[in-house]
């Protein structure tokens, strides 16, 4: 698995500021590379998916309620529609955190189905708990409810918040939904040394703006 690496990253640009010239670059690179998707704000998702028009292997993944998750499940499920119909083939949407931490399993339930069936046999949904902020316990219920909601993965981060993916996540997080629902690993995922961690560690996904860094044995400074 660990040599094909390349083909786990969801090769990532998010940032505010992010142009189509930069957009276009991620693209070129994500074929150049065979990685598993470009990961990109919703706004760019059409200009993803007409310039991998002939790259099908190469997927176009969206974020939903990104990066706080404090919108309502309806605003998610729009989202998860609109992107959708724009070409994103997966979306990474972020829970409702506070709700999580309140003890609302209900409606941390009710906001994760909301994307889920929205996408459903259209697009993979990809479950973003915010590690850095939550306790053990609360990862622990955050899969769980994302298990019950039919996500196909859970990944830790945001890479906007005050950490991202550590090894005893990932590992809590694979004990936790079992052998076979995805678990994606983003944020802080710099170098191959961190990735190859991070698969040994149960991750089956890498989401990181440091993909060719990974893939040829480099490091990169950044967050994401």
């Amino acid at each position: 698995m660990t040599q094909n690496i390349g083909q786990m990253i969801d090769h990532t640009l998010l940032k505010a500021n992010a142009t189509k010239k930069e957009i276009v670059k991620l693209v070129e690179e994500a074929k150049q590379y065979k990685f598993a998707s470009v990961c990109v704000n919703p706004t760019w998702v059409k200009t993803a998916a007409e310039l991998l028009s002939d790259t099908p292997e190469v997927k176009v993944c969206t974020v939903i309620g990104f990066p706080l998750g404090a919108t309502t499940p309806e605003t998610k499920a729009f989202e998860t529609r609109n992107a959708i119909e724009n070409g994103a083939n997966e979306v990474d949407m972020v829970i409702n955190i506070g709700a999580l931490k309140d003890n609302q399993d209900d409606l941390v339930e009710e906001d994760i189905r909301a994307v889920v069936e929205a996408a459903k046999g259209k697009a993979l949904t990809k479950v973003i708990i915010e590690t850095c902020l939550l306790t053990d316990e609360e990862k622990v219920r955050a899969c769980e409810l994302s298990v019950k909601a039919g996500a196909d993965y859970v990944k830790t981060s945001t890479g906007f918040s005050t950490g991202g993916a550590t090894v005893s996540d990932i590992q809590l997080m694979r004990k936790t939904v079992g052998p076979d629902l995805g678990v994606k690993a983003s944020g802080g995922v710099r170098n191959r040394e961190d990735a190859l961690a991070m698969v040994e560690a149960g991750a089956t996904r890498i989401g990181a703006s440091s993909g060719i860094a990974i893939v040829n044995g480099g490091t990169s400074t950044s967050n994401y």
